[in-house]
């Protein structure tokens, strides 16, 4: 094993089910350099809504820590990702987050690729150059019903049951005509874990999300009569929705996703300071406006809320062992009027504040796994059960990256 195998599995026999992971998955650069290896290279990444991009030649750039990738949608219409490096010496093609463009044309030496990844275009490389040899290197894409996602793998895992599984529910909801109309993004000074955690738990949203209990209900499972008062919204509204013919019951995405319609507090019809709808103009061909949100999950770096009228997407890139970007977006009808149809202030405030109190939390427990004196604690199986989902999913994939328990038995052996 090398010296970063050897670090990993230490701290994984150090783990123990049912606890937050020791110290070192959150702050050690040999344990980090394995997410990357093992997780950020290897599955499927959500990039943004495809509405980002809706006409060919437009872009989007992303980095997958020293990954630079570019997607775009090529004159066909067909939506294409490449790596972002010249094949001449590996220049950036693109430098700014988004954009449009006819070709791709490296700013270094102006080698110039049409948007299909061909190289059409070089100067002074003589008459032996073969083009043919060099176009740009491609990255697997795909759109699961308006959300682009790539992967970086040769080979990726397989989508189709998160793809299958979540469009009967976000279908309704139309993505892909909706338009971005407000953008966030911000790095915590926490490890990519303690992002993904504070979102897979509403325990501390009591103490912490006034903005968002407006209208959030903090109940994660349809059956949980623990909520009382939530519990009865929820078999009314659940009834509605089923007349609606519109799915509403959690779907069965093990440890890799998950996906649910829920409904908001009383009173409450979206995610505003005063639980009033965000834009006019409902969604697709939807004529309810209280119908709770749909929210989705998937490992992992992604979660999102589709409601009536607008969509909020939430992307997770790790920037360092105690570093990450959320970017953040909101999106209404591609037809809604600003100033008329929806207010931004109105539309995003719940969100901005928010994410910026989850910030505070997850940097709090950043600060907090570097002490001496930290030890891991156990998760409340009732209340932080998705955290023990994802963490079971964590532990599995490095195992797998690792060659797994029985190649190890083996090697000892």
């Amino acid at each position: 094993m090398s010296a970063t195998q050897n670090k990993v599995r230490s701290a994984l026999d150090a783990s123990q089910p049912g606890y937050s992971l020791p110290g070192a998955f959150y702050n050690d650069e040999d344990v980090f350099t394995a997410d990357i290896e093992a997780i950020f290279y290897k599955e499927w990444l959500f990039v943004g809504p495809e509405c980002e991009i809706p006409n060919a030649g437009d872009y989007v750039t992303l980095t997958v820590h020293n990954a630079p990738i570019i997607v775009l949608r090529d004159n066909e219409g067909k939506i294409r990702a490449f790596h972002n490096s010249c094949r001449h010496r590996g220049s950036r093609l693109c430098d700014k987050s988004r954009g449009h463009t006819g070709r791709l044309v490296c700013p270094y030496h102006q080698w110039t690729y049409e948007l299909t990844g061909e190289l059409v275009s070089t100067r002074f490389m003589g008459d032996d150059f073969d083009a043919e040899k060099f176009p740009l290197q491609p990255v697997h894409v795909t759109s699961v019903e308006g959300l682009l996602y790539i992967c970086l793998a040769e080979t990726p895992p397989d989508i189709e049951k998160f793809r299958d599984s979540i469009t009967p529910y976000i279908r309704p909801h139309d993505p892909r005509r909706t338009k971005i109309v407000f953008e966030s993004v911000i790095e915590e000074d926490a490890n990519w874990k303690l992002v993904i955690e504070n979102n897979r738990e509403c325990y501390h949203c009591a103490g912490n999300h006034p903005e968002l209990l407006v209208s959030l209900v903090e109940m994660a499972l349809p059956d949980d009569a623990r909520f009382g008062d939530e519990f009865r919204i929820m078999e009314e509204k659940g009834k509605q929705w089923d007349d609606l013919g519109l799915p509403h019951k959690p779907v069965d995405g093990g440890s890799e996703f998950r996906c649910i319609r829920l409904p908001f507090r009383e009173g409450a019809v979206s995610m505003t300071l005063d639980g009033k709808p965000a834009s006019k103009k409902l969604l697709g061909d939807l004529t309810e406006q209280d119908l709770g949100s749909v929210r989705a999950f998937r490992i992992p770096n992604n979660w999102h809320h589709f409601l009536s009228e607008m969509t909020i997407h939430f992307r997770v890139l790790p920037l360092g062992p105690n570093k990450t970007q959320v970017r953040t977006t909101w999106c209404v009808h591609e037809d809604a009027i600003e100033g008329w149809d929806y207010d931004i202030e109105h539309l995003s405030r719940v969100w901005v504040e928010t994410n910026d109190q989850d910030r505070r939390l997850a940097e709090e427990n950043q600060r907090g796994t570097r002490s001496p004196a930290y030890k891991s604690g156990p998760y409340s199986e009732v209340s932080e059960f998705m955290i023990l989902n994802f963490l079971d999913w964590y532990r599995g994939t490095l195992e797998d990256w690792l060659g797994g328990p029985t190649k190890r038995l083996e090697a000892a052996e």
